[in-house]
């Protein structure tokens, strides 16, 4: 428009004068708004894109923040689950009964004799009549000999004798031996306890029974001189493989028994009492803490936060671009227009 009428103010010098009224009042109607579009509301829209492009920056930061943390997550679980797989923690349980099945209890007397056998109950064991003196054998017993599994060479000779059974009625079953010299400075028999009496009864082959118990468990002594009480619990061990293994724990107290008999130099007597020391029989086994479907259950929360944060952020990406574009095309279109 100022070029059109300097063109006209050229062809018309008479009309100079008034044209250039013209001029600065066309002049100063064109300027004035675009000083006001210059100097407040670019400045105004330029400080929100500019807020909301900080604020866009930040959120990212913080989503790729927590997308680390997800990784970390992801990589902790894992391994949590291989180091559980790995080692296992070991559970125990009780199991409450009234009734055991009756253990075997196997005796090494060598040139012992057993005396007296008896099944006593409520923890009542009447005083001995005549100690020393051959007296009532209850219990059942069977002898069986057997060649030792560690050597294969030496004969052993064994006294099994059925256990005691009715824990509700704490029952116990008493036996004195009777040793009437020893070449040994320390008298002492040998004993070891297996699961089932039954099962020895039963095995077609008990020598070998007997050596693959010896083979199996724990043998103990009990000393001439001495009462000797003998509390037995029962533990069963499952193993990884499903089998089932049988052993016994037991607390032993020694008495000092007060011999009033007329001694004789060699005589020796042997005093033991077994009994259950409670009706719980204890389970152990091996669990594995780690469950693959938690672990899995964890996995997809997980993955699912690392989706939606990097939707988030690529959606965040894409709105900054747009607002950049934006605020470079109204910052030309307004150069364009002041131009």
């Amino acid at each position: 428009q100022l070029s059109e009428d300097v063109e006209r103010v050229s062809e018309n010098p008479t009309d100079q004068r008034g044209g250039e009224m013209e001029v600065h009042e066309d002049a100063s109607s064109v300027i004035l708004p675009e000083s006001e579009l210059g100097t407040t509301a670019p400045s105004l829209r330029f400080s929100k894109t500019c807020l909301k492009n900080v604020f866009s920056v930040i959120l990212l930061f913080i989503y790729l923040l927590l997308m680390a943390v997800a990784v970390f997550l992801v990589y902790q679980t894992i391994s949590d689950f291989r180091e559980k797989l790995n080692h296992p923690v070991m559970s125990v349980s009780y199991k409450e009964v009234s009734l055991y099945d009756a253990p075997g209890i196997a005796f090494y007397p060598g040139k012992a004799r057993l005396l007296s056998c008896k099944h006593h109950y409520y923890d009542h064991i009447p005083p001995l009549v005549n100690p020393g003196q051959p007296g009532d054998i209850e219990c059942t017993t069977q002898s069986i000999n057997y060649t030792d599994p560690f050597t294969n060479q030496t004969m052993k000779y064994a006294l099994v004798v059925q256990g005691p059974r009715d824990v509700k009625k704490k029952e116990l079953v008493f036996l004195q031996f009777h040793l009437n010299g020893t070449d040994q400075d320390f008298s002492a028999i040998d004993y070891l306890l297996f699961s089932s009496f039954q099962d020895f009864i039963n095995s077609p082959e008990k020598a070998e029974f007997m050596k693959d118990c010896e083979s199996s468990y724990s043998s103990w002594k009990f000393s001439g001189g001495f009462r000797t009480w003998v509390k037995m619990s029962l533990v069963k061990t499952k193993e990884e493989d499903g089998s089932e293994t049988v052993e016994f724990k037991q607390e032993t107290s020694v008495v000092n028994y007060i011999d009033q008999r007329t001694k004789t130099s060699s005589d020796q007597l042997f005093f033991v009492v077994f009994e259950w020391k409670d009706p719980f029989i204890q389970t152990v086994q091996d669990i594995i803490t780690a469950n693959p479907w938690n672990m899995i259950a964890l996995l997809c929360g997980i993955f699912l936060a690392l989706f939606k944060a990097a939707d988030f952020a690529k959606l965040s990406v894409k709105w900054m671009i747009k607002i950049r574009k934006r605020h470079l095309k109204r910052r030309s279109q307004a150069m364009n227009h002041v131009s």
